[in-house]
């Protein structure tokens, strides 16, 4: 179990050599890498599309996976003033309100050494924002990655470098000089091409430096340049559903006592049914309800990836109609426009995160669907990982080469278990289902395994108790015994 003691020894550490480092993309994993980055002593700029890193989205859930991380860098005290813990988790029948199984969730820090919280996503990016503007990271807005250099490989020619200083106008934030260097110096091994494109209101400028972190988005530009240049056909799979996502504030529903019943209690719900689920549970003090309701998706909005789009409660209502009064109760006070709309993907794996100096981070590389809540969890994990390799090593093809290692499969294997629990939770009334419900009765008595992966014991241990910054560590100091090299 970890201890102060030991998330201090992780804090200590600090980067082999400073390295000039440019993340693209503003959201949770590019502002927790870029914190991480910083912490441990590398110049780090951060490219943002975004007009401006705004307040979206819902709740979201944060495992002791990623509690323990934002500990070792100082933003966990900040995170749980905004988080709720929750107490334990109801799983119930979509049509009666049965339920089924009833998990506590009260000894999971004493069990993991970090809690599990769920917390807005706007509160928590605003956290990681103001620490990273706090530790020095320079932050541009309205600065789109547009393309990527094509021969971003090392190449053999030599060529002079550029560097200009630029006046970066009123859509900056952060502290540091910044130098865009617009060509990149020969090394010993020629020039490396590691250049983004980049388009901003002001200008269109190629920009570059040590280290390049992509961790834009499930539409990630270098995703594709990567693919392409792995000779990878890659393209995101709809996977037949759609998450709709609305928050209820206790002032619009003080007139309903079943369900500011809901919003008073640190407990979730899960409700399974045919074709969909819900989970739901309270934010900010008790003072929101989060909702997301899961269904089969149709027509037109399949393979679409907005995370911002809008719903319509019409048809949230024609899907959910028979299922509970509570559902039902919960649906009705959702004002038509602040439901949110996500139409999901699967994302199949790539060969490889990394070419050259330039690796994927975040959704780029594993987008999650919901069903196991780990989406932001990995997110910061690939962040940990990211700041302890380069505590380990100054060579940065070293360097990505660990982090991939520690973190491709890993992630990989929770996206298929998250998979595979969509399919688990949205059974089809009859013979299978019931099994399944025998399992989950079965299993919140303490016999056998539970087939919510979220909610079983040993999926469990593997997602929250893996402690990847240890590992981190532990595989490059065995590598260096056997090789007989050092830090560096």
């Amino acid at each position: 179990m970890e201890t102060q003691h030991d998330d201090s020894a992780f804090a200590e550490r600090r980067a082999v050599k400073a390295l000039s480092v440019i993340v693209i993309g503003g959201g949770i994993g590019g502002l927790a890498i870029g914190l991480c980055m910083r912490k441990t002593g590398h110049d780090v700029l951060i490219l943002e599309k975004r007009k401006e890193i705004t307040e979206v989205g819902a709740g979201i859930q944060l495992a002791p996976n990623a509690t323990r991380i934002l500990r070792r860098f100082g933003v966990l005290d900040e995170t749980m003033k905004h988080a709720i813990v929750l107490e334990r988790n109801s799983l119930r029948r979509w049509k009666d309100d049965e339920e089924l199984g009833s998990i506590p969730l009260g000894g999971i820090e004493d069990h993991f050494g970090a809690p599990l919280a769920v917390i807005h996503r706007a509160d928590l990016q605003r956290v990681l924002l103001d620490a990273a503007i706090d530790s020095g990271c320079r932050i541009l807005e309205d600065h789109e990655v547009i393309d990527i250099d094509p021969n971003f490989l090392p190449v053999s020619t030599c060529l002079p470098s550029y560097r200009v200083f630029l006046d970066l106008g009123p859509n900056s934030k952060g502290y540091f000089p910044l130098v865009i260097a617009l060509l990149l110096s020969c090394s010993s091994k020629g020039l490396l091409e590691e250049r983004i494109h980049v388009h901003s209101p002001e200008r269109d400028v190629w920009m570059s430096a040590d280290l390049v972190l992509a961790a834009d988005g499930m539409n990630s530009i270098v995703r594709r340049r990567m693919a392409v240049a792995s000779g990878h056909v890659d393209q995101l799979v709809p996977h037949g559903e759609s998450a709709y996502r609305f928050i209820l504030a206790s002032d619009l529903v003080k007139h309903d006592a079943t369900v500011m019943g809901l919003i008073g209690k640190n407990q979730g719900m899960r409700y399974m049914g045919p074709g969909g689920h819900i989970m739901a549970y309270p934010l900010r003090k008790n003072t929101l309800y989060n909702v997301v309701l899961i269904r089969k998706a149709e027509g037109k909005k399949l393979g679409k990836t907005s995370w911002t789009a809008r719903g319509r409660k019409e048809e949230i209502l024609e899907h959910y109609r028979g299922w509970s009064p509570v559902i039902q109760a919960l649906i009705s006070h959702v004002p038509g426009s602040e439901v949110l709309e996500t139409p999901m993907n699967d994302m199949p794996p790539l060969p490889t995160w990394v070419k050259g100096k330039i690796a994927l981070a975040g959704d780029a590389c594993h987008y999650m669907l919901p069903y196991v809540a780990q989406g932001a969890s990995n997110a910061l994990e690939d962040a940990g990982v990211l700041a302890m390799a380069f505590t380990c090593t100054d060579q940065i093809e070293p360097a990505l080469a660990l982090y991939e290692s520690i973190r491709k499969d890993r992630s990989e294997r929770i996206q298929a278990s998250a998979t595979n629990t969509g399919n688990t939770l949205h059974l089809p009334d009859g013979e299978e289902q019931i099994r399944r419900d025998e399992a989950i009765r079965a299993a919140s008595r303490g016999v056998g395994p539970n087939p919510d992966k979220w909610n079983d014991k040993q999926s469990r241990e593997f997602m929250w108790r893996v402690d990847v910054m240890a590992e981190t560590i532990n595989k490059f100091e065995s590598l260096a015994q056997e090789t007989g090299n050092s830090r560096g």
